[in-house]
């Protein structure tokens, strides 16, 4: 009897969906920055209705930054600029841009799933949290030597314009996404 209620209890948890890596590790990230605002500001403890993001949010990202594994020569390391350093130095280990971009992505997201206002209160999207990313990218690529460009869109060309205007978007016009296909430039 015992074995077969510890079976259906078996069962049944593992019939409710486990969320996604992406949604774990949201709420992971969002714990975190609570944690971050009741333990990192006395007294009293920091609330999200009080957090402002061009200064709590960046305050965040500066101390998540000491528990990076990306090296970041300093301007007076020998190998500051160098894409391949011949040698280990003493510089410190930061979070990549990449990473700190994507924590604000989920940050971002958290508030908005818990309904925390609207998007202009997000205090993770706010315009000095976004200048601070760019900054952090910009000075991480310089001090590998590998200058930041961005990325440039492929344009269409004037015959695949015209064929997606040609197409009635009714799904039956399959012709024009071949077209369009072909003539990316």
């Amino acid at each position: 009897m015992e074995r077969e209620t510890a079976a259906k209890e078996a069962a049944s948890s593992s019939s409710s969906p486990s969320p996604s890596r992406y949604e774990a590790q949201k709420r992971r990230d969002w714990n975190n920055f609570l944690d971050y605002l009741k333990n990192h500001h006395k007294p009293p403890p920091l609330t999200l209705s009080r957090c402002i993001g061009g200064i709590h949010v960046i305050e965040f990202l500066k101390h998540i930054d000491q528990f990076g594994k990306t090296k970041v020569h300093v301007l007076s390391c020998p190998f500051f600029g160098e894409p391949n350093p011949p040698a280990k130095c003493t510089c410190p280990l930061r979070q990549a841009w990449g990473s700190l971009d994507s924590l604000i992505g989920r940050l971002r997201a958290a508030f908005e799933e818990i309904g925390g206002g609207p998007p202009e209160s997000n205090p993770f999207a706010a315009k000095a949290v976004g200048i601070y990313l760019k900054e952090v990218r910009r000075t991480q690529a310089k001090a590998r030597g590998i200058p930041y460009e961005k990325r440039t869109r492929k344009r269409l060309s004037t015959a695949a314009k015209a064929a997606l205007k040609a197409d009635d978007g009714g799904g039956r016009g399959g012709s024009a996404l071949v077209v369009v296909a072909a003539t990316m430039v």
